[in-house]
């Protein structure tokens, strides 16, 4: 596997994954994402941006995952003092469940972060999605805090890279 920055041709790609894991996400009734609430639009900005990183197989250069990658939050987050990266929109290709590609991505974004000069790196899941809380504490985040978005609460992840 290797991981770049996405480039604008990406953008389908990563929205497509996306939809996959919107619907793998509502069959199970957990609400994370709402099903086509991102238009191709939001991330092609977000791709231009240079916020968005895909994980490519190393044989076929096919896209198999991908991570948001920014360097302020304040939606979620509120201002911080601290130098944090934040990590959204990670996705993988479903028919890769259980490989550890996520897991691969989220020390990728650690690794990123702190050589960026990031102290912390923080992320957000559903409040209602105990299987995804646990795989972030297993991973090394601390649950900091929630916040309530209106249509749920999300939980928020820090872990501290230094």
């Amino acid at each position: 596997m290797e991981i770049h920055p996405a480039i604008a041709r990406d953008a389908v790609t990563i929205l497509t994954l996306r939809h996959a894991a919107e619907d793998w996400l509502r069959a199970r009734g957990i609400d994370q994402w709402t099903p086509r609430e991102v238009p191709l639009t939001v991330i092609e900005k977000q791709v231009l941006r240079g916020e968005f990183f895909v994980a490519r197989d190393s044989r076929s250069a096919q896209i198999i995952g991908a991570v948001r990658l920014i360097w302020s939050d304040p939606e979620i987050w509120g201002e911080s003092a601290v130098r944090a990266a934040y990590v959204h929109g990670l996705v993988i290709d479903r028919s890769l469940v259980g490989v550890g590609l996520g897991r691969d991505l989220l020390t990728w974004a650690a690794r990123h972060a702190r050589d960026e000069g990031a102290e912390t790196l923080r992320l957000d899941c559903a409040e209602t999605n105990p299987a995804l809380r646990r795989y972030y504490r297993n991973f090394g985040f601390s649950e900091v805090g929630v916040r309530d978005l209106g249509r749920f609460e999300v939980v928020l992840f820090e872990k501290f890279l230094r």
